[in-house]
């Protein structure tokens, strides 16, 4: 059974990574200036995110503001009552009253004279009365502040001092006198904060607003790109010739045109975005916390280092464990494909019981790799995050010792928090999108080299044209010779005529050459010498779309496409009606077949339906009996059925061969028996020509072929 190519294909490291990406970059000069007004956005993007924080240290520092008593109104209505309590002219003329003490006088004046005394120490020792006609009403901020309400605030404040202002004034905010505590209670600059918030909010949604523009670009162009590719693809498929799908798996060819694609496209939408926006987000942060504090910001980076080299020290230990992982994989896949694709076989010769040792130590080994590897990268996660939280902390630590000496303010810690993130998550980041640029280069590679494929000759200087209508159905190989490699000939020396509407057989051991004269015939290769006739015209001079209008061909292999039953018997052919269909699948014997199916002949059948490899042959059969061209070749076309339905189709053949030059390829000698002409093949040469009758009695090859067929049986 043959293998086939890895579907799941794991992806690869590029030979050459910065070739691939310049040739990538290249096929998207088209979306180049798509692609830069992107990544412009994804930048412009990023730096919004960087300025928002800066501007948030603001906004925190302005709502912390809000939250404490005016210090600086306090201090000036103390200045401004201290005053009014000093002034001495009113106290000499309160002094004037008869009734007050001559010692009291004689203290007040003492303390005027004496400039180091206290003036509020005079309070202590004068009476309310005294006081309350020394300190006349005032006016500050437009408010009045009356003789009471100076008293009880000097009283109230007398034990405060400037070194511990602060924490006690905040304790007697709430016994301050009205008319004071409304000058000086935490009042919120509410307009301030509203600017500042919606500032905030404009940078974040016209940041998101790029953000998703960037995202709408690249994903069209992505998808655009890959779409490109695909039309790129297949018109380079129907373009390459048959020797190149003979030396490469299908399943590899499948997977350059379906997972190398699909990974470039999403790959490409993805990565270069996200390298370019993290790229901006680390260098921003960085920037920017110098500029707001370099205290913190050296804080910050010493930090997260220390985190990254144990990082970096995480991955260097788990990569071997991953790429030993991928090749254990590809190992167990290939193992477990195969024994089930030859399932049969295995059960036939006893195999179990060495596949499944085999598998449990391939089960194993992809068992060690999987957990080593998978138990280290799960680290990743968690030392991200403790990367984080460990900046968090120490920036808290180092932004409240600043904060403790006035050399910075509670919104610079907030900003620093969010910076922090903003630099430890890009970096994991461009680790990803530069794996993901890996994987793309690689992909690339395999697609440009299918692209890069020597194509078919060229076939734009052809101009002659046989009209399947008109054509006789003459054909000659004239010393016609061919190998697949310069170093092998298999066709050495060929050389035959044939008439219109003769019936020829061609027969041979295995390797021949049958199947390539008829290779050849159908310009499916180019001969190396010599020539082949069409009604006197050779093949050189014709193109590869016409002679193929001219043949209906039916293989051994049988393909059916997903579709109606109908739909496979029309392939390719407009203006088939279904009288036509039942007509064709009448004369092949698979009409009472098609008959049973729900839905007749538009029942849904596929390559893979559960149908027997005979009856697909059958159908097979009746598409190219549905096909109106002057030449036929049935290449093993009865092999998948069996004696009876042979006998069917042998006559189904005879009425398909009738007025058509027929080329038949067959090991049952059997069918070919009333063949015009049968040749003989061997190495590469006509060894023998005749009827059945005429080699028969040449007791020759033929014979012994013949004959050979008959041994077996018996």
């Amino acid at each position: 059974m043959p293998r086939r190519g890895p579907m799941n294909r794991v992806p690869e490291k590029s030979k050459n990574f910065s070739k691939s990406m310049k040739r990538l970059f290249l096929s998207l000069n088209k979306w180049r200036y798509l692609v830069i007004i992107a990544l412009l956005l994804g930048s412009l993007s990023a730096v919004f995110s960087i300025v928002a924080p800066n501007i948030l240290s603001d906004l925190t520092d302005e709502i912390t503001e809000g939250l404490k008593p005016n210090t600086k109104r306090l201090e000036n209505i103390s200045k401004k009552i201290i005053v009014n309590l000093s002034d001495q002219n009113k106290y000499m003329m309160v002094l004037n009253d008869p009734t007050i003490p001559q010692t009291l006088k004689t203290q007040v004046m003492n303390s005027f004279s004496n400039p180091t005394v206290d003036k509020t120490e005079i309070m202590k020792t004068m009476p309310d009365s005294i006081l309350l006609k020394v300190l006349d009403p005032i006016e500050v901020y437009g408010k009045t502040i009356s003789s009471k309400d100076q008293l009880k605030f000097i009283k109230l404040m007398s034990d405060v001092s400037k070194k511990d202002a602060s924490e006690k004034m905040l304790k007697k905010l709430d016994k301050l006198p009205k008319s004071i505590y409304n000058l000086v209670k935490p009042v919120m600059d509410l307009k301030t904060i509203e600017k500042i918030a919606l500032f905030i909010a404009t940078l974040h949604l016209i940041g998101a607003l790029f953000s998703y523009i960037q995202s709408y670009i690249m994903a069209t162009v992505s998808n655009n790109f890959a779409k490109r590719l695909r039309s790129n693809i297949s018109h380079k498929i129907n373009s390459l010739p048959l020797k190149y799908f003979d030396n490469h798996e299908t399943g590899d060819i499948l997977s350059r045109i379906t997972n190398d694609v699909d990974s470039i496209g999403m790959n490409m939408n993805q990565s270069l975005s996200i390298l370019v926006t993290s790229v901006t987000l680390f260098l921003g942060s960085i920037i920017m916390m110098f500029i707001t504090n370099w205290i913190m910001a050296l804080t910050a980076l010493l930090s997260s280092i220390f985190g990254f080299a144990f990082m970096g020290v995480i991955l260097r230990r788990s990569q071997k464990y991953f790429s030993r992982r991928q090749r254990e994989l590809g190992k167990l896949n290939g193992h477990i494909e195969e024994m089930y694709s030859g399932h049969i076989v295995v059960k036939a010769y006893n195999g179990s019981k060495e596949a499944i040792t085999e598998f449990n130590k391939l089960n194993e080994n992809l068992y060690v790799c999987n957990k080593k590897s998978q138990f280290l990268s799960g680290i990743m996660q968690p030392m991200m995050m403790f990367v984080g939280n460990f900046g968090y902390v120490l920036v808290c630590v180092v932004g409240a010792i600043l904060t403790m000496n006035d050399l910075t303010t509670f919104g610079t810690i907030v900003a620093f928090m969010i910076y922090i993130r903003l630099f430890t998550n890009p970096l994991s980041q461009i680790a990803q999108s530069m794996t993901m640029l890996q994987s793309t280069a690689a992909a690339g590679e395999r697609v440009f080299e299918f692209l890069d494929e020597d194509e078919m000759v060229n076939q734009n200087n052809i101009v002659k044209h046989l009209d399947k209508s008109k054509v006789r159905g003459d054909i000659e190989f004239r010393h016609v010779k061919f190998g697949y490699n310069k170093r092998r000939t298999i066709i050495k020396d060929f050389n035959v005529k044939v008439k219109a509407g003769e019936k020829i057989a061609i027969v041979g051991p295995t390797g021949a050459g049958k199947t390539t004269m008829v290779n050849l015939l159908m310009k499916f290769y180019d001969i190396n010498d010599g020539d082949i006739l069409i009604d006197g015209i050779s093949t050189k001079e014709l193109t590869r779309e016409n002679i193929h209008d001219l043949f209906v061909m039916v293989l051994q292999d049988t393909w059916l496409f997903d579709g109606t039953i109908a739909e496979n018997i029309r392939f390719n052919k407009e203006n088939v009606t279904d009288e036509e269909v039942w007509e064709a699948l009448k004369v092949v014997g698979v009409d009472h077949f098609v008959k049973t199916l729900p839905n007749g002949i538009n029942a849904s059948v596929g390559d893979d339906t559960s149908i027997s490899s005979g009856q697909k042959q059958l159908l097979t059969i009746a598409r190219g009996m549905i096909e109106d061209a002057p030449f036929l070749i049935l290449d093993e076309a009865t092999s998948n059925v069996d004696t009876r339905t042979e006998e069917l189709v042998q006559k189904a053949m005879d009425r398909l061969t009738l007025g058509r030059t027929s080329f038949i390829i067959a090991h049952r000698l059997s069918t070919i028996k009333n063949a015009d002409l049968i040749l003989v093949m061997n190495e590469g040469n006509i060894i023998e020509t005749g009827t059945h009758e005429e080699l028969l009695k040449q007791d020759g090859f033929y014979k012994e072929l013949y004959n050979s067929q008959f041994e077996v049986i018996n």
